[in-house]
């Protein structure tokens, strides 16, 4: 259901060719991407856990096939927003950043939600996710420094505020670092939160600047999520034994709402740019 618009979204962005892994789904999604001319598609029975939550087969892939390529690495519910994306196109971003022999670009996941209750609004194919889940948290987030790898770690947002309100520093992270520009050596170590060489990690300025960066719309808490929620327990293939979605079933049980009165409604790259959550450094 999410597919089609999301391949639009990164078609309109500029994105030449997509591939995707296809973990033995059974709603039509296999066949939909077989059907598509720009996308190289993989099929796999294994075990989503036992592939370190897929990313094996993400380094895997990449190694194989997007040596000396910018590589955007992104789920179906992930929407990257960067400086000056409503008038420039992706390849825009990724030739400022080969001029400025930058190899990676960070963005956060910035959670979307609707207001009122996440049922009210049914998500239908091929609509903008974000036209539901429109408003987000803007500013009860943490960071600290990863010492053994250099990578920033944030969390906070709605999933930080309602469902690990005892527990914070159980949050899911919310730091990413989706578009790199590829290299064989390279891989991630832990989702797109962290990789290998740790020079790729350093993608934030310690000595007072900003470092260009960008955001991910997160667009999960739609209509379909409760049902989602309790299917991933069922399967048991996420980490820490789907501690994450054991909390999202917990809370959302009585009260699927995650809006309050002080969420955001979002606008646009530049709303986001004054919040401090993105910013668009010296690139001009």
């Amino acid at each position: 259901m999410r597919l089609p618009f999301f391949l639009n979204y990164y078609r309109d962005m500029g994105v030449g060719h997509f591939i995707v892994v296809d973990n033995d789904s059974t709603d039509g999604s296999l066949d939909y991407l077989s059907g598509q001319p720009d996308v190289s598609v993989w099929h796999t029975r294994a075990g989503y856990k036992r592939a370190r939550f897929g990313v094996d087969w993400l380094n895997w892939l990449q190694k194989k096939h997007a040596h000396g390529h910018w590589c955007l690495v992104v789920d179906p519910d992930e929407f990257l927003v960067y400086p000056f994306c409503d008038t420039r196109p992706l390849r825009a971003l990724t030739d400022w950043l080969d001029a400025s022999s930058i190899k990676s670009f960070s963005a956060m996941l910035l959670d979307m939600y609707p207001k009122g209750r996440l049922d009210e609004q049914p998500y239908e194919e091929g609509r903008n996710p974000i036209e539901i889940a429109s408003w987000f948290d803007s500013g009860n987030y943490t960071q600290k420094k990863n010492k053994k790898f250099g990578n920033l770690w944030i969390q906070g947002g709605p999933r930080s505020r309602v469902f690990f309100r005892d527990m914070p520093e159980k949050a899911p992270a919310l730091n990413k670092i989706p578009l790199v520009k590829w290299d064989r050596k390279y891989t991630y170590v832990s989702s797109t939160h962290m990789l290998l060489p740790r020079g790729l990690n350093q993608v934030y300025d310690e000595w007072g600047g900003e470092k260009a960066s960008g955001v991910l719309l997160h667009a999960k808490f739609l209509d379909t999520f409760t049902a989602k929620a309790a299917e991933e327990i069922d399967r048991g293939q996420h980490y820490a034994a789907s501690v994450e979605y054991r909390a999202y079933a917990d809370s959302l049980k009585d009260d699927p709402d995650l809006w309050c009165k002080f969420s955001e409604k979002y606008i646009n790259w530049r709303q986001l740019e004054i919040l401090g959550l993105m910013s668009k450094g010296n690139w001009a």
